[in-house]
């Protein structure tokens, strides 16, 4: 299946999954009056909502390339992921207000009984099951927002969980259990809006790639037997992909040709890699001494 499918077919299951939740937590909320519960549709209300919006910026990402755009429109990707956050970390405010105030007042909500068990521990199967399926997809296809909404459903489950111990205790006589579970939720969904934050600023600011990643460049350019050194190697995120360019020593008597060929045969193997977008190979002749030392790159490399 092509990137382009395999992603608006994630967006829209997630979508999907996300408006039966809330249907379901919905009604056994307005049935029973359990804040916990309530906090788990909010939850689940919030992530149909934004699943729509992924959808929407999956639906972008994935257009071909175009005049304006000459690399694709995959940079709108991370854009699309913090649009998320903020409706994840709303959703959690409210929460947790409205959590903290039953709290303070002694107030609770009613108890959500058998029904409430049983859309709770629903929800988990259903977020697990999310979870594996966004992150299968999104590693699969470098896809920073489907990654961000298997976190957001990786977390739902550990709020699924305190939101049943709240339904739990509430039926075993202990109402305050129920407001506190609440309040344990809201705490998951703002950690959930952290993670997408961390996870895609990196993308924006252009900063480096893991060091595995930057380590298999160094290692694709050095395998060439005519490569006999690199140095200048600057990696940066453009958006969710990776945009590389270096430095590589050849002998100076080659012909341009031969030094062409050098250099496209780098080119290739580098931008062959999943995570890489665009690669420029500067070659120097290793006779004029352009060579210099690159602590990063030898480090890189001692860590073999």
């Amino acid at each position: 299946m092509d990137r382009k499918t395999a992603m608006r077919r994630a967006g829209v299951v997630v979508l999907a999954a996300n408006v039966a939740l809330v249907l379901a937590k919905g009604a056994v909320w307005r049935y029973t009056g359990s804040l916990a519960v309530g906090s788990e549709a909010v939850n689940s209300a919030a992530d149909a909502l934004y699943s729509l919006v992924v959808l929407g910026g999956l639906y972008l990402t994935t257009r071909p390339a175009d005049f304006e755009h000459p690399h694709g429109h995959e940079r709108i990707e991370p854009f699309v992921s913090l649009f998320v956050a903020v409706g994840v970390f709303a959703a959690g405010a409210g929460v947790l207000y409205n959590a903290t105030t039953a709290v303070l007042t002694g107030a609770s909500g009613g108890s959500a009984g058998t029904a409430g068990v049983a859309v709770l521990l629903t929800s988990a199967g259903v977020k697990y099951g999310l979870y594996r399926y966004c992150r299968r997809v999104g590693e699969a296809h470098d896809s920073p927002a489907l990654v961000a909404a298997a976190l957001d459903n990786r977390n739902d489950i550990l709020t699924a969980a305190a939101a049943l111990v709240g339904v739990v205790g509430a039926a075993a006589g202990y109402p305050l259990l129920d407001p506190i579970a609440a309040g344990l939720v809201s705490l998951g969904i703002l950690y959930t809006g952290y993670e997408i934050v961390r996870d895609n600023v990196n993308y924006l600011v252009g900063a480096a790639p893991p060091e595995k990643l930057r380590r298999e460049i160094l290692e694709r350019a050095l395998r060439h037997d005519r490569v006999r050194g690199a140095h200048d190697v600057v990696a940066h995120y453009v958006g969710p992909e990776v945009d590389v360019s270096l430095h590589i020593e050849v002998e100076g008597n080659l012909t341009l040709f031969e030094a062409h060929e050098i250099e496209s045969a780098v080119v290739r193997d580098i931008r062959a890699m999943s995570e890489v977008d665009d690669v420029f190979v500067h070659v120097d002749p290793k006779e004029i001494g352009e060579w210099k030392e690159d602590r990063d790159a030898d480090r890189l490399l001692g860590d073999r």
